[in-house]
């Protein structure tokens, strides 16, 4: 017992004396050094002492001595935390520290991702391979056999719970995520089927025209697919004014310059006299030599058989390549205005071939009904091209003269970029077209919904025909809009990042973009304007797209907008001249850029929040129209966009619509009438339980439309030709927070008319 109690006693002694030892190694504190430790901590400590006074001061003696007490002591464990980790440092080798700088460099820029998530799971990685490592080597060396019963067992603790720590880092990565995809609000839930008559026929359905194949491009170029026996040729163009920093390495790998660059084109076309319209898809930024454009085969056997000539472009040599790139430190520049200009020069060959004889599409090709398809920075590009095919020159260089002028219709996005390139530093703005954006909640690429600004920078002029519409799909991501890019959305191991098990299946995506492309194309290229029903109330196609939860929005030339929130900063008067709004106990009412996901989008909206807990009496919010009125024709719907802040799935907001006549009768109908407002999706793209560290939602706007007849079943005293108010009362979710915008009148009598010809022809049959 003594001998023991003097072993204990011996051992303490050499613990307090090794730690005395410790501390007389360290060498004191000079006098120059201690002079400047006390200078620098005292005036540091004066300055921040009157800074603190200046910030919480004015609250009084007792919070500024708390505040600046609390804040001292933050700063201080911060400052003990570093100078730990540096002390710590000191004690390493040199070569771990340099083998970890290393490590982490390498493991950072495989993780390509969020830039939070990536440094995450790099030092994750870098913390638990290397702790691992060390405590496994000291059990193999025989570090611990002399070591007492106590400091075994805290080492191998701690030797268990690095691996255990290192081996779940692992599975995480190699981990698909959570599939769970709750769906409580999808297609067939949010449309009753008696009120969508199958009238239409689907179109992503194949269509009766037998399909032919064919490539074109540059003689002896670098796939060998262009230069096929029966390719026909084209001629190299030069785009040297539109790219910059083509490294040689690219010039190397492709065989060619910017001076020099190909046109190259996969076609599906019908077998029949046509002339047909002309539809030219261009991808986006993928890797350069895992070649893009063969991913949109699906669209083009499609399109080819329901009477479309398809082209899908080559623009891969305008991509990534971190070869030819020195991996990202060479990259080549401002070719976004390429990938537009590139889609013309294309044009440019096809009226070419359209007016030679002996050509196989010698006056097989409308060259006044083309469309744009493009995807990522593609979606933008199509912007570009429509753009510029109504200038003389481009912005940037009038030196350079445009002569196109096609007859470009309608332009697509999938999944497309917005704000890479702004012409004369202005966002691209179109006119008088016809425009769709598709966009996949799960987007683990482009996160935010940008098309959903170019949609709210197309226009229109009295006397149009055209239309603008938007679907924001749930479960939908970016890749799977392409065949070749499937379900990974970022290079290599950056995918192991992201949730990919939640994402619906490629077919059906696929499915997705088949329905709402071709009945696009079918509306505008082929005139069949009952096909504008389904950008109007996706029910008219919920027998064809696959059943997940949609948003969409939709307005056209045929509307009459009476506040879109975008003209002034006054809170009380509308777009339209002449016209108030009045807004009633409501907790925010406020004119803003919406705020999306990463921040405030390039458009406006109407804020309104309401909580008649807090209030006596009904929210609402009115707008009045014009002394002299506004012309409602015998088809009048009233139409406007909306978009849910509450951020909940859990129930609908939901609210009246009030109409006012100017004899002072009116009506109401329910929000829910129209289908209720659907919540802001949540899109935890980044695998738990990282997923916060990325925005999960954002605002999407919805577009509702309540025909001005269906009020006067409720009042038939209510007179819609003579409309004077509409309102919005908050009288049905006890509190909420919505965006509102694009509020209007639209004459719907052409599509009513079209789907009642189409009734009529099915029921012929």
């Amino acid at each position: 017992m003594a001998e023991t109690e003097l072993s204990r006693r011996g051992s303490i002694r050499t613990w307090r004396n090794r730690l005395v030892e410790g501390f007389k190694r360290r060498p004191p504190l000079s006098p120059g050094w201690k002079g400047a430790s006390i200078a620098l901590y005292g005036i540091a400590g004066v300055i921040f002492l009157i800074q603190s006074y200046h910030l919480i001061g004015s609250r009084g003696l007792w919070d500024y001595v708390i505040g600046t007490g609390v804040f001292l002591i933050a700063i201080a464990l911060i400052a003990m935390v570093i100078a730990g980790v540096l002390h710590l440092a000191k004690r390493m080798p040199s070569r771990y520290i340099g083998l970890a700088l290393a490590s982490f460099i390498l493991l950072f820029i495989s993780f390509i991702g969020p830039m939070t998530v990536m440094f995450i799971v790099t030092l994750s990685v870098l913390a638990g391979c290397s702790l691992s490592g060390a405590m496994i080597s000291r059990w193999i060396r025989g570090s611990y056999r002399e070591a007492k019963t106590r400091t075994k067992v805290i080492a191998g603790i701690a030797t268990a719970v690095t691996v255990v720590f290192t081996l779940c880092t692992g599975a995480w990565l190699v981990d698909g995520g959570r599939a769970e995809l709750a769906k409580p609000y999808r297609l067939s839930v949010m449309k009753a089927p008696e009120h969508y008559p199958g009238t239409l026929a689907n179109p992503a359905e194949p269509g009766t025209y037998p399909i032919k194949k064919l490539t074109y491009g540059s003689a002896n170029g670098y796939r060998k697919v262009f230069n096929a026996e029966d390719s026909l040729i084209t001629e190299p163009v030069d785009g040297s004014a539109f790219v910059a920093n083509w490294s040689s390495l690219r010039t190397k790998t492709f065989g060619f310059g910017p001076e020099a660059i190909p046109l190259n084109g996969l076609v599906w076309y019908p077998d029949g006299e046509g002339p047909f319209p002309l539809v030219m898809i261009v991808h986006g930024n993928h890797l350069a030599t895992d070649y893009s454009d063969p991913g949109y085969a699906y669209l083009g056997e499609l399109l080819a058989s329901r009477g479309y000539i398809v082209v899908s472009i080559d623009e891969n040599f305008l991509n990534t390549s971190p070869f030819d790139d020195l991996f990202m430190l060479n990259v080549l520049e401002k070719e976004n205005p390429a990938r537009g200009w590139l889609m013309l020069e294309h044009l440019s060959v096809w009226k070419k071939w359209n007016g030679t004889v002996g050509n196989p599409f010698y006056g097989k090709v409308d060259m006044h009904r083309i469309a744009l398809i493009g995807h990522s920075r593609g979606g933008e590009a199509v912007t570009v091209a429509a753009a510029y095919n109504q200038l003389q020159s481009p912005p940037e260089d009038g030196n350079i003269k445009f002569n196109y002028g096609f007859g470009i219709r309608s332009v697509i996005s999938l999944a497309g970029t917005d704000g890479q390139y702004e012409p004369a530093s202005r966002p691209t703005e179109l006119i008088d077209l016809n425009y769709l954006a598709l966009q996949g909640a799960h987007d683990m690429d482009v996160s935010s919904f940008a098309g959903a600004s170019q949609y709210n920078r197309v226009g229109f002029t009295p006397g149009s025909d055209d239309f603008k519409a938007s679907v924001y799909i749930y479960g939908a991501n970016h890749g799977q809009f392409n065949t070749v890019w499937g379900r990974s959305d970022a290079p290599g191991l950056g995918n192991l990042l992201y949730n990919r098990a939640q994402l619906i299946p490629q077919e059906e995506q696929l499915q997705a973009a088949k329905v709402l492309i071709s009945s696009f194309l079918d509306a505008t290229l082929y005139g069949r304007t009952e096909y504008r029903a389904i950008f109007q109330n996706l029910g008219y196609a919920k027998e064809w797209l696959p059943d997940t939860m949609y948003i969409h929005d939709y307005s056209d030339a045929r509307t009459t907008l009476i506040s879109t929130f975008d003209e002034d900063i006054d809170l009380s008067t509308t777009t339209l001249p002449g016209g108030q709004l009045i807004g009633e106990r409501l907790t925010e009412w406020k004119e803003e850029k919406v705020e999306m996901k990463f921040a405030p989008g390039p458009f406006n909206a109407v804020r309104l929040g309401w909580d008649r807990v807090k209030v006596d009496g009904t929210p609402s919010y009115t707008i009045a129209l014009p002394d002299n009125g506004v012309a409602i024709p015998p088809n009048g719907t009233l139409v406007f966009s909306m978009a849910d802040r509450s951020g909940t799935q859990e129930e609908l907001v939901d609210l009246t619509i009030e109409v006012e006549d100017i004899s002072g009768n009116t009506a109401s109908l329910p929000l829910s009438a129209a289908g209720g407002l659907l919540p802001m999706f949540e899109g935890g793209i980044v695998k738990w339980p990282l997923t916060s560290l990325m925005p999960t939602k954002e605002p999407v706007f919805q577009n509702f439309a309540f025909q001005l007849s269906d009020f006067s079943h409720v009042n038939s005293l209510f007179q819609p030709e003579r409309t004077r108010q509409i309102r919005f009362v908050f009288d049905q979710s006890a509190s909420g927070s919505i965006y509102l915008r694009d509020v209007g009148i639209r004459d719907d009598a052409a599509v009513i008319n079209a789907l009642k010809s189409s009734i009529g022809k099915e029921n012929e049959r």
